[in-house]
This record gives structure tokens, C-alpha cells and sequence, in this order.
């Protein structure tokens, strides 16, 4: 548990499901078209992130759940980061750049040597803020249609 004023940051618990599923469905649907891939990890993130070796952080402002993140894995050493997402009512609060680096320290903690992300270039601040933890851009691969974004963070030389 990561607790920084009055933000913390809490392992996902199964009874996190519907919270975990309505703060992505929420920026998702603002942006773009929810996908079939989006459907099966939102309501199923034990099968398809926790029981593959991934791992789900909850934040929590005030004791109240404010967002999430998820490290999906890829392969050995390797965690996609994903489906993050923090509640329009704690926006601007720092939520994201806490739960970003309780992810990193996660991922370090599983001895990742990278995390990689897919993202869009609608997502201007959460770009802004991959990069400000540094993320690096890479040619695009991503497995969603939205993806125009790919960025690693190689975590040996951080």
C-alpha cells in the first residue's frame, strides 16, 4: 500500500470489478467506441490481467475509490501498462502521476526490465504525463483499433 496525503494506493481486490469497470468504461465511451477486447478485461480482469501474472492497482482519495491502473503481462520481464483511469470528480488532484509510479514501482517490484503502453494521440495529458515519467515513443503495434501510440519505459536505467 502506497500512501501519499490523501491519496492511496491499494492492490485490486475482486470486489474492485465494477469500479475498475466504470472508471475505464467512462473514458473510453467519452473518446472512442468501447471494443470487444476492452469488454472481456473490464469485466473479467481476474481471468484476463491478475491470473496471467499482471497485477491491478485501486487508488483511493479520502478513502473513497478514485481510479485505477493495470500491469497486463507480456512475457518475461515485460508488463503492459493499461486501463488506467482515474474519475472525472478527482481530475486534477494528481491521482494519475501517483498511481503511473505505484505502477513502475510495481512492475520493478515483479523485476520487470519494461513496461510498455498503447495509447491514442487524443489523450494529450496522459501522454504529457508517460512521458514526463519517461516513456519513450516506438512504432505502433498495439492490439486495439484506437492505438496510434506506443511507448516503452525501460526500467533498468531508471
Amino acid at each position: 500500500m502506497t500512501t501519499t496525503n490523501e491519496i492511496t494506493i491499494r492492490d485490486y481486490e475482486p470486489i474492485h470489478q465494477p469500479w475498475f469497470e466504470h472508471l475505464n468504461r467512462q473514458w473510453i465511451e467519452e473518446y472512442f467506441t468501447m471494443e470487444e477486447l476492452d469488454k472481456q478485461v473490464l469485466q473479467h480482469p481476474d481471468e484476463h490481467i491478475i491470473a496471467k501474472g499482471g497485477r491491478i492497482l485501486m487508488a483511493f482519495h479520502n478513502g473513497e475509490i478514485a481510479g485505477t491502473v493495470a500491469l497486463k503481462y507480456s512475457q518475461p520481464g515485460v508488463f503492459e501498462f493499461t486501463k488506467m483511469a482515474v474519475s472525472e470528480k478527482f481530475r486534477g488532484k494528481g491521482i494519475g502521476q501517483v498511481l503511473a509510479e505505484a505502477a513502475i514501482g510495481k512492475a520493478k517490484s515483479l523485476n520487470a526490465h519494461k513496461i510498455i503502453l498503447y495509447s491514442s494521440s487524443k489523450l494529450t495529458p496522459a501522454l504529457a504525463l508517460y512521458r514526463k515519467l519517461g516513456f519513450v515513443h516506438l512504432p505502433v503495434d498495439g492490439p486495439y483499433k484506437r492505438s496510434d501510440v506506443k511507448m516503452e519505459l525501460n526500467l533498468l536505467s531508471n
